[in-house]
């Protein structure tokens, strides 16, 4: 747990931290093997002949994974990518679009006009099997038409219960709220089930086209209080809902797709909807490292690819600022937590961040790598080039958001093409499915 603060410290860590992929049968509950490396840059001044010259800095293997899942190589392939990209191009990269109607190719138009990293698809874009399909496929081609080597994002909510987007489509698992109470009965199969339904999930995603899922939820609920999460949350005990997201994350990359953690740094305490509004959540840093960090600090031992930011106003960290905007939580996240990795926002259409001016443009320049589906895609993707050629926002900021979406994007596409989809994925999904439920109920 963090110590107390009274303002938000940067830490230097001067670590990489790296982990590889868990194999099918490792315990979720255990974090992943770590090992370090560090690199310092060379010292100015020369050496005298009592003095030993100062020894190279050790070169990192560019195989050697990071602690979010990518190699080495593969993010300073992409950082090499984005930097001769114009401002048009990078703009795009760093935005998820949202699209209406279910025709596939309107969102491949976009992706190929705006140059979007990709599209999140809603339950109003689907009718079934084939047109998921035939939908995700044309954004793919549209993306590759576009110049691009490495796949797009093609995300949805699938968190199983009530949030699944593509009900009726694809398999039916209970609330996350069952893989907590699957682990308060028995630990051990608790995350072995809960590991299974999530590597289940995203295989049979990856079936249909989808290359991230928006899961697991790492938000603690308080209970009844909590109109937003509720059964979506895998517990009520910090140390519980640890665990199940733990799990949950190796399932999702033994699957080959990118997980998403949310809703950064939980949402389970708030006593109002960001669907609707801003909610403000009063709680104390002290009682937020305590209540509602726990999951999210079991997700980064376990290499979460990327966390997503929430809509809150945190009047203990960032006062009347959304959470997603705000560079304290940010900093919060990477510098005292540790994370690496690919930061999203909640989606920019939704009322705790309507009115805001330029919601897009603040996310980003508070420390968001990818804005969730903005109400208007065209707009968005204007502004954000405007502000590149008038320097409001940082080309190093874009580039290196950018960079790591193409990041993980290339380290999705590996692990897809090491992990075919079996010719029984529906089955061992509704399998397990069938063994979640009944270690939960």
């Amino acid at each position: 747990m963090l110590s107390l603060r009274p303002r938000l410290a940067v830490i230097a860590t001067g670590l990489l931290l790296v982990s590889g992929c868990a194999s099918l049968g490792a315990d979720p509950a255990e974090p992943p093997a770590t090992s370090s490396a560090s690199s310092s840059g060379s010292s100015s001044g020369s050496s005298t002949p009592s003095e030993p010259a100062p020894s190279a800095s050790p070169t990192v293997d560019a195989d050697t994974p990071t602690s979010w899942g990518p190699t080495v190589g593969e993010l300073e392939q992409a950082q090499e990518m984005v930097a001769g990209w114009s401002d048009e191009r990078l703009a795009g990269q760093v935005i998820v679009g949202r699209f209406h109607g279910t025709d596939p190719a309107v969102p491949a138009q976009m992706v190929r006009d705006l140059h979007l990293a990709g599209i999140s698809i809603t339950a109003d874009n689907v009718t079934d099997g084939d047109q998921v399909r035939a939908m995700t496929s044309a954004i793919a081609e549209a993306s590759a038409a576009d110049g691009r080597d490495f796949p797009p994002v093609i995300g949805v909510d699938q968190e199983g219960g009530y949030v699944s987007h593509l009900r009726g489509i694809a398999t039916d698992f209970p609330h996350f709220q069952s893989a907590g109470l699957a682990i308060q009965a028995d630990a051990r199969l608790g995350r072995r089930v809960t590991r299974a339904a999530a590597l289940t999930t995203g295989l049979e995603l990856r079936s249909l086209g989808f290359t991230w899922v928006f899961a697991p939820v790492a938000d603690v609920t308080i209970g009844a209080a909590d109109p937003t999460i509720g059964a979506r949350s895998p517990s009520m005990d910090p140390q519980v809902a640890a665990q199940a997201v733990g799990a949950a994350i190796k399932g999702y990359d033994d699957a080959g797709v990118v997980s998403t953690v949310k809703h950064f740094p939980g949402h389970g305490t708030a006593t109002t909807d960001s669907h609707d509004t801003l909610p403000v959540v009063g709680s104390t840093l002290a009682e937020i490292q305590e209540h509602d960090l726990p999951p999210f600090e079991s997700a980064i031992k376990h290499a979460a690819p990327a966390v997503m930011l929430s809509h809150l106003d945190l009047t203990s960290i960032a006062p009347d600022v959304p959470a997603s905007m705000a560079p304290e939580v940010y900093s919060m996240l990477r510098d005292d937590l540790g994370f690496e990795g690919v930061t999203i926002t909640d989606s920019l259409g939704m009322g705790a961040v309507a009115g805001r001016p330029y919601p897009a443009l603040q996310a980003l320049e508070a420390g968001a790598d990818l804005l969730l589906m903005p109400v208007d895609n065209a707009a968005t993707h204007q502004v954000v080039v405007d502000a590149l050629r008038s320097g409001d926002v940082s080309r190093a900021r874009v580039e290196e958001a950018a960079a790591r979406v193409v990041a993980v994007q290339m380290w999705q596409a590996r692990l897809a093409a090491q992990r075919p989809v079996p010719a029984d994925v529906v089955d061992r999904a509704r399998a397990a499915s069938a063994d979640l439920e009944s270690a939960a109920y």
